[in-house]
């Protein structure tokens, strides 16, 4: 996300981040966001009812930004197929592996475990199966004699910040769209 908020700074950048959102008031992204001033908005699901009910609140705070493109960093949670379909084509996810690949949680230690010679990440669009939508970027980093989880994790995020604002900069230009 600061990665994307630092993008979105230069001039000639095509899209403007408006709004951070969390399920979590502890995100370290909403500090972020409020030192750059831009709006935050948080909702604990657990104080709904329903996973329907959290993602049409969300919806609303989405709305209210005039949000044309939802960019998702760290949201770990399945979103409802109403959710989906509203922002079909617009809802783009960054995910820390080379889709489709080692879809979910615990990518890097995953990678390992299987003896990949490379990682990486995946920017893709949002779609209702979990880390299933069409690839829009992905960068590569080998995996080397010795990597843990944790370095191989650092050498991920490297790209992850490059990757994400290029993948961003693709799809608010139309030069990659939800087929």
């Amino acid at each position: 996300m600061g990665a994307l908020i630092q993008a979105a700074k230069k001039e000639d950048y095509p899209a403007e981040i408006i709004g951070v959102f969390s399920n979590r008031r502890a995100a370290p992204g909403l500090d972020v966001a409020r030192a750059e001033g831009i709006e935050t908005a948080t909702l604990a699901q657990s104080s709904f009812a329903s996973r329907e009910d959290f993602d049409t609140t969300l919806t609303g705070i989405l709305e209210s930004w005039s949000t044309d493109i939802v960019c998702m960093a760290g949201f770990m949670r399945v979103l409802t197929p109403s959710f989906v379909e509203r922002w079909q084509g617009r809802a783009i996810n960054i995910h820390p592996s080379l889709l489709p690949a080692f879809k979910g949680l615990d990518t890097h230690a995953r990678a390992l475990a299987a003896g990949a010679a490379e990682h990486g990440c995946s920017v893709h669009f949002v779609t209702p199966g979990l880390d299933e939508g069409p690839v829009i970027a992905q960068a590569r980093v080998p995996v080397r004699p010795g990597d843990t989880a944790e370095t191989l994790a650092a050498r991920v995020l490297v790209e992850e910040h490059r990757l994400y604002p290029e993948a961003l900069r693709m799809v608010a230009t139309g030069k990659a769209s939800l087929p």
